[in-house]
């Protein structure tokens, strides 16, 4: 999407991973990137200061996708700065160490909820309501991430993970219906196995390697393969495309 010029995207958990590839790549294509990120300042800003070194422009932003508090100030902070939103990729997701449900304590649930579904469902209203012509926004696009687990159920590793991301599937069809005639697109991607940390955090740091066999396509996805169909879905060139879920899963 070249050319995206004044346009402003914000990326919610933007600083590693998945984030991390469509920040770099947006950059690449002209947008006005926002990285919000919960912990880990130094790779935020050392995604920022490298998408600054290859002509981009990249601001980061301190806040925690899974509270109203945090979501909240960094809408905020992308009011003060640009003025306006374009785009906005709701990315950011945390997993578990594997489980059954039996063993789900409360404490668990109320984490992975709050960040995968309440967190996002608030998040895409907040962008919804400043791009909307509605609201005197100018449009926009949004992308929720959800994954191929809302389809596959994860049993005896995250079933709690594929249900908040079940949520997001229909998310992504309410919402779209709801801003259809606004100017705004909404959609979702769904990545399967992908190789970033995020196995690590939840105690399985070999499962994308591990998992080849699982996958049709006999390996794992990567992170920028993801980042390819965000910014097709944020392009112009999907104009005509809302609620839609494109599933990038190696066919699993």
């Amino acid at each position: 999407m070249s050319g995206s010029g004044d346009k402003v995207l914000l990326i919610t958990g933007g600083s590693r991973g998945i984030g991390a590839s469509v920040s770099r790549k947006a950059a690449r294509a002209g947008w006005n990137v926002v990285i919000n990120y919960v912990s880990n300042d130094e790779a935020a800003k050392a995604l920022a200061a490298d998408i600054r070194q290859a002509g981009g422009t990249a601001e980061i932003v301190k806040g925690d996708a899974g509270t109203e508090e945090g979501i909240a100030s960094v809408f905020a902070a992308v009011d003060e700065k640009f003025g306006r939103l374009d785009g906005f990729v709701n990315n950011a997701g945390v997993v578990d160490f594997p489980s059954r449900v039996e063993d789900f304590s409360w404490v668990r649930l109320e984490r992975m909820f709050a960040i995968n579904t309440v967190g996002a469902i608030y998040a895409a209203g907040q962008a919804a309501r400043r791009m909307s012509t509605l609201h005197g926004g100018q449009g926009g696009a949004i992308v929720n991430i959800s994954s191929a687990a809302s389809r596959i159920g994860s049993p005896n590793q995250y079933v709690d993970y594929a249900a908040s991301k079940g949520a997001i599937d229909t998310l992504t069809i309410g919402l779209a219906k709801e801003v259809a005639t606004e100017g705004v697109r909404v959609n979702a991607v769904r990545p399967g196995i992908i190789d970033t940390d995020i196995h690590a955090s939840g105690g399985l740091p070999n499962r994308a390697a591990e998992s080849a066999d699982i996958i049709p396509m006999r390996r794992a996805g990567r992170a920028d393969e993801v980042a390819d169909a965000v910014l097709f879905l944020l392009s112009e060139q999907a104009s005509y495309i809302t609620g839609a879920i494109l599933n990038v899963s190696g066919g699993r």
